[in-house]
Order: C-alpha cells, then sequence, then structure tokens
C-alpha cells in the first residue's frame, strides 16, 4: 500500500460514521477556518488600531502633564512624573531633549500638528517614531532608524528607572519645551500584548461549544426517528410482526415514516394473503388427489396402477409439505434471542444420537436475534441433507463484524457447478440419489432459503476443493 492510500485509509477510519457527529465536525472546521482566515484578514488592522489608541492616550497625557507643570511648583514636578509613568512609558524632565528634532515621516509630522494645535505656538515638541505599525520595531540596534535613543540621553539626565522600564525595543519619543527651556521627555516601549490570543481562542471555544449543543440537539431530533425507522425496517426485513411507528421529528422525516408504515402495512398485507392462497390451494388439492388414489386402485394395469398411486403420492407428499410451510408462515412466531452454538450443538447432538458423524466447532458465545423454531428448522434441514448425501457433516461457526457465519460440509459428491443455484428452486432434485425414495422431495432447501432471507441473512452453496458440499449462511447478529 502507497503512502497516500495508507493517508487515505487513515483519514476514512477516522472520519465519523453518523450523521452527528459528521456535521458536528464539518461545523466546526467551518467556524475554525472563517476565525483563522479573519484573523490573517484583520490582523493587522488590530495591531494598528491598538498602537495608535496607545500613542494618542500617551499624547493626551503627555499634553495634559506640560500643561500641568507650568502650573505646579518646581517641587512637586517630579512627584507628577512618577505618578504619570507606567510600565509602558516613562516621563521626566531634563536639559536635553529625547527627540532633537521633528520626525521626517508623514505620520510624524501629522502627530506634531496635532500637538502644536493643542499646545498652541508657544510650545516647542518633537515626536520620533521607532516602530512601524504592522512591522513593529524597525530595528532593535541603536539608532538604527536616524532618531535619537533614550540610550543617548546623558546618564547624569536619565531617570532611575529609564532602563528598568525601557527593556523592549522603543516605540515612540517625545520631547515638550516647558517655558522654562527646559524639556519634558516621554519614552515608550508600548507592544501589543502577546496574550491577545487568548481571549480569542477562548471565544472561538465558547462559539464552538454552542455550536455543537444547538446542532447536537437539532440533529438527534432529526436522527432518533431515522435510527428508529432503520431497527423497523431490518426487523421487518426478517418478518417480525411491528407497530406503526409513531411519526416525529421534523416534516420530511414524519413523512418518510408514515409511508414506511403505509409500506409495512402493504407488504404485510401482500404476504399473508399470498400465504393463505398457498395454503388454501395446497388444501384444496387433498381431495382431488385422495380421490385419484382411490380410483387408481381400481386400474387392472398393474405396471400403470402402480406407477400412477406412486405420482399421486408424490403430489400428496408435495401438498402436505407446501401446507406445512404455508402454515408455518402464517403463524410467525416472535424473534426473540437465541445461542446460536447452543442450536448448533444440540442439533449435532440429535444425529449423534441416531448413530449419525456430525461434528460442531464454535467460536464463544453467539448470542442471535431470531425465531428459533424457524432457524432451528432451516439448519436442521441442512444437517440432514448433509447427512443423507454426505454421511458425515462438520458444523463450524466465526464472527465477521456484525454477521456470523455457519459453514456446514459434508463429505458427499457434492453438485455440478452449473446447478449450484437450482437446487433451491422449490421441487427440484438433480440426482436419483435425491429422489423421494431417499426422502426429498425438493422443498427441503427452498423452504431453508426462505427462513434465512426472512432473517436478513444469505445461503450460499460451493464445492470444497477436498470434495463434499459446504452450505454457508451469513447471518446478521442484530
Amino acid at each position: 500500500m502507497s503512502a497516500s492510500q495508507h493517508i487515505k485509509t487513515t483519514l476514512y477510519r477516522l472520519w465519523p460514521k453518523s450523521i452527528a457527529a459528521q456535521l458536528i465536525v464539518l461545523l466546526l472546521a467551518a467556524i475554525v477556518a472563517a476565525q483563522a482566515l479573519s484573523v490573517w484578514i484583520f490582523h493587522d488592522e488590530r495591531r494598528i488600531t491598538m498602537v495608535a489608541a496607545a500613542r494618542d492616550n500617551l499624547l493626551s497625557r503627555a499634553i495634559s502633564i506640560a500643561t500641568l507643570l507650568e502650573e505646579t511648583p518646581e517641587e512637586l514636578q517630579q512627584k507628577i512624573l512618577d505618578a504619570s509613568s507606567s510600565r509602558y512609558a516613562i516621563f521626566w524632565i531634563g536639559d536635553t531633549p529625547l527627540a532633537s528634532k521633528p520626525g521626517a515621516s508623514r505620520f510624524e509630522q501629522r502627530l506634531q500638528g496635532y500637538i502644536n494645535n493643542r499646545l498652541g505656538s508657544d510650545y516647542i515638541a518633537h515626536i520620533n517614531i521607532h516602530a512601524d505599525e504592522k512591522r513593529g520595531p524597525r530595528d532593535r540596534d541603536r539608532n538604527a532608524d536616524g532618531n535619537p535613543s533614550w540610550r543617548d540621553v546623558p546618564k547624569g539626565e536619565r531617570p532611575p528607572n529609564l532602563k528598568r522600564i525601557m527593556n523592549k525595543p522603543e516605540d515612540l519619543s517625545l520631547s515638550i519645551q516647558q517655558a522654562d527651556g527646559r524639556w519634558l521627555n516621554v519614552a515608550t516601549s508600548y507592544r501589543p500584548p502577546k496574550g491577545a490570543i487568548i481571549p480569542l481562542l477562548v471565544q472561538l471555544g465558547l462559539t464552538a461549544l454552542a455550536a455543537v449543543l444547538i446542532i447536537g440537539f437539532a440533529v438527534r431530533r432529526v436522527t432518533r426517528p431515522l435510527k428508529d425507522l432503520a431497527v423497523s425496517a431490518e426487523k421487518l426485513g426478517r418478518g417480525e410482526d411491528l407497530e406503526a411507528l409513531k411519526p416525529t421529528g421534523p416534516k420530511e422525516v414524519r413523512a418518510l415514516t408514515s409511508s414506511f408504515n403505509d409500506m409495512q402495512d402493504r407488504l404485510t398485507r401482500f404476504v399473508k394473503d399470498r400465504t393463505r392462497m398457498l395454503a388454501a390451494i395446497s388444501h384444496d388439492l387433498r381431495t382431488p388427489i385422495t380421490s385419484l388414489r382411490i380410483r387408481a386402485e381400481f386400474i387392472d394395469d398393474d405396471e400403470n396402477r402402480e406407477k400412477m398411486i406412486e405420482t399421486l403420492e408424490e403430489m400428496a407428499a408435495m401438498t402436505e409439505a407446501t401446507l406445512r410451510f404455508a402454515s408455518d408462515e402464517a403463524n410467525a412466531e416472535p424473534a426473540e434471542k437465541a445461542d446460536l452454538g447452543a442450536m448448533l450443538e444440540a442439533l449435532a447432538g440429535d444425529q449423534e444420537d441416531m448413530g449419525n458423524a456430525c461434528s460442531v466447532k464454535t467460536s464463544g458465545t453467539i448470542i442471535l436475534s431470531c425465531r428459533p423454531v424457524a432457524m432451528r428448522r432451516a439448519l436442521r434441514n441442512l444437517i440432514e441433507n448433509g447427512i443423507r448425501y454426505g454421511n458425515a457433516v462438520t458444523i463450524k461457526t466465526e464472527l465477521s463484524g456484525d454477521d456470523v457465519l455457519v459453514s456446514i460440509r459434508d463429505k458427499g459428491p457434492g453438485i455440478p457447478e452449473d446447478r449450484l443455484n437450482d437446487v433451491f428452486e422449490p421441487f427440484v432434485r438433480l440426482e436419483e440419489s435425491r429422489s423421494e425414495e431417499t426422502g426429498g422431495i425438493g422443498l427441503g432447501l427452498s423452504i431453508t432459503r426462505s427462513i434465512i432471507h426472512a432473517h436478513g441473512g444469505t445461503i450460499s452453496l460451493h464445492n470444497h476443493p477436498e470434495g463434499g458440499l459446504v452450505a454457508e449462511l451469513r447471518l446478521p447478529l442484530g
């Protein structure tokens, strides 16, 4: 097996089989794909929005602090600066501007104009942007973007916590000149938090959970009546008597259930009508056959008399067999759980008690849902045929998925390959050894096949390479 075939086989095994599971998997895949596509498309927009909001907030704070410092005594200014600093931005006053000149980019010039409009023409403000909104920091190296960095600030003018706060690449540098000639410097190292994906995952998980619950409830409402319908169809195929199903679920499922009930009623009436007709014909034939048998006794020609009586007796046997079969079908027994292995061992024991060779090899306990009397009759027909024409019978059973395989092999001459299917037809006898003198009239295998099919199974015949005929049955366990 090639690698591609192995992958396909593995995916087929992992793919859920039920409608509910398939819909849930497909829905979850659609939700995850849509969320991933949204994140991929709007990731940059989200970063730009968050960075722009942070910068706008910083500029507003810087303007407010710059105007406040003008009205605050010098001994209190440091407290204001310390209170305004955070883990993303630090404020301090120094003789040297952090941003020695205005930024050259269009965005920096626009922010520069925003600061000047808010503060007025008496203030000089310089803004330098060290990071791109989409791609983050331009370069982690010092002065790689051509603008001064906080590292260029003389150590004597640096605030004590500047290096500790600025432990990440810079985002923005701002310098506003005060009325006394000193500069209000602001350095930021803000970055959108990396943990921002966690809320997205939580949102995705809650959405998926809600979808699974809703879809699970909706699909259950659809599949529950479908499952009941499948079970009833399986039982109907085995010939069991069923009550009409109650239509439930969506409109289409209710219509399907109603159609199944109508079909079940028609099939049941059709089978019962044909069975009653067959029984009536077989019953009515008994009288003319008996009358002809009496009249044949008065024929003078001994040879013709014996042949006619022999033919009439054969017709009477066929009629009785047909009548018994029709009677059994008209009074079908209810299905129940039965131990197939115990049933076969009992049938084999009966043959051994009569001095016939019959052995059974079963694969543990096999519980079969069947009509026990009818199933026992079908198995007995096959075993007795094997004993009658093959002297000895070997029976084996094995499990195959949801089915059980029963193999019944005899030691006889077998059957010509082109006639293997003919023996299932009513009243067909192939050889002299299968004449009425041996007890057969040609209905045994036909009845057996009818019983096996009524149980949802199959039966086939084939010649064994080492001799003998093998009857192979496949029966569902459910």
